[in-house]
């Protein structure tokens, strides 16, 4: 017997690729095209390339408690 995860996707109705929208790129006010509304493919390079870094380790530093709280004030109490 076939499993369920061999057999075909069906295709979407909704994915066809021939669609476009044709506005203005609200970045740059040019008019474009395409599937969903945002910046045109000039602008998305621009941000990708002037909003593109490097991945660095975050650290956090230790735990320090307050001052004002006492670990174990209900033992202590009188």
């Amino acid at each position: 017997m076939d499993s369920p995860l061999s057999l075909p996707r069906p295709s979407r109705p909704d994915a066809d690729h021939g669609e476009h929208l044709d506005y203005e790129c609200p970045r740059c006010r040019k008019p474009t095209s395409g599937r969903f509304y945002g910046p045109c493919p000039g602008c998305v390079g621009d941000l990708r390339s002037s909003m593109s870094g490097n991945a660095e380790p975050v650290t956090a530093p230790e735990y320090e408690p307050k001052m004002n709280v006492t670990p174990n004030a209900v033992a202590t109490k009188d």
